[in-house]
């Protein structure tokens, strides 16, 4: 990674853990000055009451080369968002990158059952905390993002457009969510243009969470040992992977051909060559849409 994002301001509204967290230390990697944001602080959780913090994740992009800012942040506040916004401008006078991430959602998803055996309060809280928090965000970040042409806005999703208009993602506000997040990239690409922004929907492929690891009794360091439970998750990968694709985005000088469209990070890692931190590429889509569920055993050869 170099250090071509020196001088550059980024925002990465999410970035408590998992993938946001990980985009946060990768854009540090590279230079970035960085505003981690997100609800959990070491002064308070938030409901998902987890351990992990914005202030960890600031420590790690200062660590990692970058300068970390951590600003706690509820994305659904119009008036935090705001303040949060005019705080980069009084401090930084930029905005180069901004990065959509905010999620949290896990706890409030029923599976597999159909509308009318979904709880409406939590549905509807699922799409709050996954589409308005973008749009919030966006209206607030995005005139300080265009003052300056070349402007990065990345949408952090769940599947690519091409997999979810395809297959159905097992719940109405999950596939509603996923859904939007890819449509919005789009829109920002249309409202950028004239500014020379650009804007791209970007998925991880099976993403080993903090909170994945833990669904499957598993560490980073033994991770393998997942495939007990199911032998497709040799092909999941380290939030760093999907940290780096953002990276690469941000320091490409011609990432305006990918403009409006929706990629994984493991077709990105064949154009720009990254790769997860043991040094594979892995291609979670193809392999899902070719094997997982395609109904063959589990083999990732050739996929990572």
């Amino acid at each position: 990674m170099t250090t071509s994002l020196t001088g550059k301001v980024a925002l990465v509204a999410g970035a408590t853990r998992g993938a946001g967290r990980q985009i946060a230390v990768q854009l540090g990697a590279a230079g970035a000055t960085v505003y981690a944001t997100g609800r959990s602080s070491r002064a308070a959780r938030s409901e998902l009451n987890r351990p992990e913090t914005i202030e960890e994740t600031a420590e790690l992009v200062t660590a990692a080369g970058g300068t970390g800012i951590a600003v706690r942040t509820d994305h659904l506040v119009p008036d935090e968002v705001r303040a949060l916004v005019e705080r980069i401008d009084a401090e930084q006078g930029r905005l180069d990158v901004l990065v959509n991430d905010v999620w949290g959602a896990d706890p409030l998803i029923t599976w597999e059952k159909p509308v009318w055996e979904q709880p409406l309060d939590a549905g509807f809280r699922t799409l709050r905390l996954a589409v308005e928090t973008h749009v919030i965000t966006s209206h607030f970040a995005l005139p300080l993002l265009i003052r300056r042409p070349g402007g990065l806005v990345v949408e952090v999703g769940d599947g690519t457009k091409a997999y979810n208009d395809e297959n159905y993602r097992l719940s109405v506000f999950y596939d509603l969510a996923k859904t939007s997040v890819n449509r919005l990239a789009f829109i920002w690409a249309h409202e950028l243009k004239e500014y020379g922004g650009t804007a791209v929907a970007l998925s991880p492929g099976w993403l080993r969470s903090e909170a994945m690891l833990e669904h499957f009794g598993v560490t980073e360091e033994n991770w393998r040992d997942g495939a007990a439970t199911d032998p497709h998750f040799l092909i999941s990968e380290t939030p760093a992977f999907v940290g780096r694709a953002v990276a690469a985005l941000a320091t490409d000088s011609d990432r305006h051909r990918w403009n409006g469209r929706s990629v994984s990070a493991g077709e990105l890692s064949q154009v720009y060559g990254f790769t997860d931190v043991d040094g594979s590429q892995p291609d979670a889509f193809r392999y899902i849409s070719e094997v997982a569920d395609a109904g063959r055993p589990a083999d990732v050869t050739g996929y990572r």
